[in-house]
């Protein structure tokens, strides 16, 4: 009974092999729903809703800027709890997760400061301000630079790891300001949430539903990515591995 519960525990897709049977598995799912989510919210929003009566039709950008923001933080706080995993029970899966989700989240972030800037010129008059908000999200941005460099840095796979998860524990500082700065300063440029539990902060419901769908599918190619992603870093590891003990045995 207590092997049974060992083996179907979370802890269990720890062993690289079990990581690598189970996401072979599950990643068509999140291939394809994550392409259908992305290609009804994105034609749906572009194409099927009716310009802003103050924005016009730069509003439609809210498609891709809102999404790729929400999943530049929430990659962040991904890379944060596979760390904290990482320096608490030292399991490699989670250690190589986190390295595997910095790439892609570094993508998410610049996706939504080129967007944000697109945005935010003709609405502001200007592509970029010192607002809180755009400062501490371009912040974050190079510490996410930072992160893939000490890992590329650092030859020692361990090492790399433990130092790049408290250069993350630092860097959710800057996450955490990303998502709440509107909250913390009044003044800024940046409008606020476009999705809140308060009714008055959302967007009409004309926008607000293809805006769902294209967030659920950035949110499954992220999960498509990190998965895909990780096994690319389970594989390389073995591989290196393998070339080492070829080197010590010659």
């Amino acid at each position: 009974m207590t092997t049974s519960v060992n083996r179907n525990s979370l802890w269990a897709y720890a062993n690289p092999k079990k990581f690598l049977q189970t996401s072979e598995r599950v990643l068509p799912f999140f291939w394809i729903t994550s392409g259908l989510c992305l290609v009804v919210g994105l034609i749906w929003g572009f194409f099927f809703t009716p310009d802003d009566f103050r924005q016009g039709s730069t509003v439609k950008i809210i498609y891709l800027h809102v999404p790729s923001a929400l999943m530049a933080i929430n990659a962040w706080f991904m890379m944060l709890v596979a760390s904290l995993i990482w320096i608490v029970r030292r399991h490699h899966v989670s250690a190589l997760a986190a390295r595997a989700a910095a790439p892609v989240g570094v993508a998410m972030t610049l996706i939504a400061l080129v967007t944000g800037a697109i945005w935010g010129q003709p609405m502001w008059g200007t592509w970029w301000a010192w607002d809180p908000r755009l400062t501490s999200f371009l912040i974050l941005f190079l510490f996410y630079l930072g992160y893939i460099a000490l890992w590329e840095a650092i030859e020692n796979p361990d090492t790399a790891a433990d130092l790049t998860s408290v250069l993350c524990l630092v860097g959710s500082v800057f996450a955490i300001l990303s998502r709440y700065a509107v909250n913390f300063w009044n003044q800024g440029l940046h409008q606020g949430a476009s999705l809140s539990l308060d009714k008055e902060e959302n967007v009409a419901d004309v926008f607000w539903v293809p805006l769902l769908v294209c967030i659920a599918g950035f949110v499954l190619l992220f999960v498509a990515l990190v998965l895909y992603r990780t096994g690319t870093e389970i594989r390389a590891r073995r591989i290196k591995a393998l070339l080492a003990r070829e080197r010590v045995g010659a």
